[in-house]
């Protein structure tokens, strides 16, 4: 390279090199990326107007427990989710404590949102000390959708009801409503602690990494523009009901966002230091700076938005829609951080790296000196022990943990890693009452063949042998009109022998279709809950002109999982193959991206290793989401597999010039500095998951953390630089550049 003097003078003669860049387009798109982004952040706020949470909302159309839920629905003129007040004392509860129980139930009844008229009367627990009452939260009216912030209000209203009227009873939630208003409070914390928790952490690295006071600003600063942006992408087409937003898409937005945002800043930034010791303008150095770094940012950007998009392939409508959601983030990212924040850094000159402004022609030589130059020596002194070593290690890390990794789910109750009171009402519930009430399976029949269906059911092993546990379902608005005509006569009338409704009550076939309802003997999202829900399935499916079909939240929940093992089988190949191909566009060649993915999958084994014994006996978790090791692995494979684009592409640069084995060298010393920052800085984004009291987003928070780190520290620092400079000139086979010199 031509170096300068101070005065901007050629030292070897010749003129300063001058580079053009598409100035007007980018300038054009960093203005409008500043007011999008800067507009678009009062979004942020909003996108909890438009999540959903519910594992209905998470399937296809086309599972059995939603074609139950839509069929069952034409029964119901409000549909509702099913929850519990508990009231509770040591002691047994006294006349005046059920007398305070009753008038709660009255004010309950009272409350905006809450079904009245499917509210029981308070049950008590044999040993006197619990009263429950079952208190349905309307979820859809007229076939609108109740947003997650109403449901949460209301949840809150009927609790504050219950204690104005209990006294100093103990209330607490119970049941499926209560545990999904307990997930919608633990989302809320996205927009402010999470969020706030990330900047922070991005800000304390990037003050250690730059050691400037003033720097840090521009690059989580674009972020926060990019955040805003594809923030208000996401509403709107969430609103649209285009793609479904869930808690958990929104906090890996956000981590992703800032830590992705970050990632590309430091290799741009970087590359501009390096050309501001050369060039005597800014502008000039900002230039070369953009074109260089733009491939691999590039590259990068495109491969995790394709490995993202290969999750619309899902059956569950959650990962369907979290590929387009983190997809828009990258997208978002990349704009704001390949326009304005290169025309930010330009504008503003050298001084944003006080108190160590780069001068001109006083750059050390990053390939020999300093701390990467030395590693780079070493790496090349001893590459085939290292390589081996290293592959060595990584799978011990898969070893010495995989066979403690459980992903057969988590119950509703298992998914906090704090106790929000719905989690202690439930423990509460079950160990009172009967565990399966409030959340029956819900079954399907032709109304012909409706008792052939009730006796079968009855007989299966996990349904409840109470009577009136296997029953149809009952028409809400006759059971209403009878309570307000008679109430005394409806203890009497209400049950016949079998503990069921009499046919006067009892709904009317729609479309020769019927509605059983059976109740289950453990607890609705148990694993013994969903064992029964498989063994009815059997059941029903084999009933003679039946056509039956079993659904409910029970059934919700195990056809969730049956999705997420189905695109966890499916996706990780898709995902592979297309970063494959990337890879082979990007460096040409077919021996190095083959070469490169080998490497991320061993270290996302190792990294499922070092989960399965840190989830297990550290942090003692009782399960994994079988969604799991799908989310790990496309955000690590995508992710990962950036720090080796980043490094091969500056190797093939340096290759060109310097031979293979003395190119790899080259490049891990000029890139070892920033790689290793910008993993530190996303391995940190999203440890921060683990401030949202969700085991899963603590899982995926990890795992990508840890996963990161490795590919950062071992992988790439060390696995495929010594096997790159072993193989030698032939890793780029079939280009050109293997039969160079080496």
């Amino acid at each position: 390279m031509t170096k300068l003097d101070s005065t901007g003078a050629s030292t070897s003669g010749e003129a300063p090199r001058k580079f053009r860049w598409p100035a007007f387009t980018i300038v054009a798109i960093a203005i409008i990326a500043f007011f999008a982004g800067g507009f678009g952040g009062s979004f942020q706020g909003k996108l909890a107007e438009v999540q959903k949470n519910d594992n209905a909302a998470y399937l296809s159309s086309t599972a059995e427990s939603t074609v139950v839920t839509n069929e069952s629905s034409k029964f119901l003129t409000v549909e509702t989710i099913p929850g519990f007040v508990l009231f509770h004392r040591d002691s047994a509860l006294t006349d005046q404590d059920k007398a305070a129980i009753a008038q709660a139930r009255e004010d309950i009844a009272t409350v905006e949102g809450v079904d009245a008229e499917g509210m029981s009367q308070p049950q008590y627990s044999e040993d006197g000390t619990t009263a429950s009452i079952f208190v349905p939260l309307v979820a859809k009216e007229n076939g609108t959708a109740v947003a997650g912030d109403v449901l949460a209000t209301t949840e809150q209203e009927v609790l504050t009801a219950a204690e104005n009227a209990a006294g100093g009873l103990e209330v607490l939630p119970a049941g499926p409503g209560g545990l999904l208003v307990a997930f919608i409070d633990a989302f809320a914390g996205l927009d402010g602690a999470l969020l706030g928790a990330a900047l922070l952490v991005v800000v304390l690295i990037l003050l250690v990494v730059y050691r400037s006071p003033v720097l840090w600003f521009f690059p989580l600063f674009s972020a926060l523009l990019a955040l805003g942006m594809a923030s208000m992408v996401i509403y709107f087409l969430a609103k649209a009901e285009v793609l479904t937003l869930t808690g958990q898409s929104q906090g890996i937005l956000f981590v992703l966002v800032i830590g992705a945002g970050t990632d590309y800043a430091l290799l741009l930034i970087s590359r501009y230091r390096e050309e501001l010791h050369f060039y005597p303008s800014r502008f000039d150095a900002m230039a070369k700076a953009w074109r260089e770094s733009a491939p691999a940012i590039t590259a990068s950007a495109v491969t995790v938005i394709l490995g993202l998009l290969c999750l619309t392939f899902s059956e569950l409508n959650s990962n369907k829609s979290l590929g387009p959601v983190a997809a828009i983030g990258i997208v978002c990212t990349y704009l704001v951080m390949m326009s304005f924040l290169p025309v930010a850094l330009a504008t503003a000159g050298r001084w944003v790296f006080w108190p160590r402004k780069p001068r001109v022609d006083e750059a050390a030589d990053l390939t020999t000196h300093g701390l990467w130059g030395k590693i780079a020596a070493q790496v090349g002194s001893k590459d085939r022990p290292f390589w081996i070593g290293t592959t060595v290690l990584l799978a011990a890390l898969f070893l010495v943990g995989i066979g403690s990794l459980k992903t057969e789910g988590l119950t509703s109750s298992e998914s906090f890693t704090n106790r929000p009171d719905a989690v202690v009402g439930q423990e509460l519930y079950d160990s009172k009452f009967d565990p399966g009430a409030g959340a029956p399976a819900v079954i399907l029949t032709n109304a012909a063949q409706t008792q052939a269906v009730i006796d079968a059911v009855s007989a299966v092993d996990g349904v409840s042998k109470e009577p009136g546990a296997v029953c149809p379902q009952v028409d809400v608005e006759k059971l209403s009109a009878l309570v307000k005509a008679n109430p005394e006569a409806v203890a009497s009338a209400a049950a016949g022998q079998t503990g069921c409704p009499p046919d006067f009550l009892t709904a009317a076939p729609i479309d020769g279709r019927m509605v059983v309802n059976a109740t289950l003997a453990d607890s609705y999202d148990s694993p013994e809950a969903l064992a029964t829900v498989e063994r009815l399935r059997e059941t029903v499916h084999a009933v003679p002109g039946a056509d039956g079909l079993v659904g409910g939240g029970t059934a919700t929940t195990l056809d969730v999982q049956t999705a997420s093992v189905h695109d966890r089988n499916l996706i990780i190949p898709i995902v592979l193959v297309v970063i494959f191909l990337v890879l082979a566009v990007l460096l040409r060649a077919l021996l190095a991206p083959v070469i490169l993915i080998a490497t991320v999958v061993l270290s996302f084994a190792a990294t499922l290793g070092v989960c399965g014994f840190f989830f297990t006996h550290v942090f003692h978790f009782a399960n994994a989401d079988p969604a799991f090791p799908l989310f790990a692995f496309v955000f690590l494979v995508a992710l990962g597999i950036d720090y080796n684009i980043f490094l091969m592409t500056r190797v093939r640069e340096e290759t060109q010039e310097h031979g293979t084995r003395s190119g790899v060298l080259r490049g891990l010393a000029v890139t070892g500095g920033v790689i290793t920052s910008a993993g530190v800085v996303l391995a940190a984004t999203f440890a921060v998951l683990g401030v949202l009291p969700l085991v899963f987003l603590a899982e995926v928070g990890f795992a990508v953390a840890f996963g990161v780190l490795l590919d950062t520290i071992i992988v790439r620092s060390i696995l495929v630089p010594a096997l790159s400079h072993d193989i030698g000139k032939k890793i780029w086979w079939p280009s050109d550049l293997a039969k160079a010199k080496d």
